[in-house]
């Protein structure tokens, strides 16, 4: 199976560690030319592990999606570095917790912007180079906090964005139809990441989270990149408009 994305090029944000990185790596390894980016300046060094590891990587930081002018920089610097991309994989997001007595407006709004403007906009500048290219396949990372609810985190305002992108990649599937553009969403549950090693330290946390699962460990990112690696080749060619769980099956529990 290798060299499952050979020929493509790929958009990949968030690149800097976590889920970003193994997509990186992953999708270079699989033929991928990788464009990445981050918001932290020190990101560029993962483009360094996919060249020593004999792929092909460039990468844009800092850069912030959650600005327009961000995402056109984004998409303006691929084109200029291989003249086009197939694939676009929305991974960078960052959002903010608090119970519903405790969220304010601006909490909310910032989730929001940093969880669904950062894929309007980059999507937004792409759409017209997707059409152009005669397609491609988009890949928007959403979470089980869409379709369940949490007493234990206050996430109000990530299950309000993470909804959103779920509906959002409907629409960008029926428009992109036509256009040979796929679109489809992948939901992580608990998965190791630099927001939930904090809480992976507090006692019995990991113990209570993976007893809502019936796989019964914490995801790993490659766990959520292998998903995204389908989506993204030509495997999935008849996949559109869908939402792909990764989350030991807490859904079904």
């Amino acid at each position: 199976m290798a060299g499952r994305l050979q020929g493509k090029v790929a958009i990949i944000t968030g690149t800097g560690s976590g889920m970003g990185r193994a997509a990186a790596l992953m999708f270079a390894r699989e033929g991928a030319k990788v464009v990445g980016c981050d918001l932290n300046p020190a990101a560029g060094s993962v483009a360094d592990e996919v060249r020593a590891a004999g792929g092909e990587m460039v990468s844009l930081q800092p850069v912030d999606l959650s600005r327009p002018a961000g995402a056109e920089q984004l998409v303006a610097f691929a084109l200029e570095r291989f003249g086009g991309f197939d694939i676009v994989y929305n991974n960078a997001a960052m959002a903010y917790f608090a119970f519903v007595p405790d969220m304010d407006y601006e909490t909310f709004a910032r989730t929001q912007r940093e969880e669904v403007d950062i894929i309007f906009h980059l999507l937004r500048a792409a759409w017209p180079h997707l059409i152009a290219r005669g397609g491609g396949s988009i890949i928007n990372t959403a979470s089980t906090a869409a379709k369940r609810a949490s007493a234990g985190q206050g996430m109000l305002a990530h299950s309000a964005a993470k909804a959103a992108v779920i509906a959002m990649t409907r629409q960008y599937a029926t428009e992109g139809a036509p256009h040979g553009i796929r679109a489809n969403t992948v939901s992580p549950g608990m998965i190791r990441s630099a927001q939930t090693e904090p809480l992976m330290k507090q006692p019995g946390w990991t113990e209570r989270a993976v007893s809502r699962q019936l796989i019964k460990r914490i995801g790993e990112p490659q766990d959520v990149v292998y998903a995204a690696l389908f989506l993204a080749s030509d495997e999935s060619a008849l996949i559109t408009g869908t939402d792909l769980g990764v989350d030991g099956g807490t859904l079904a529990a």
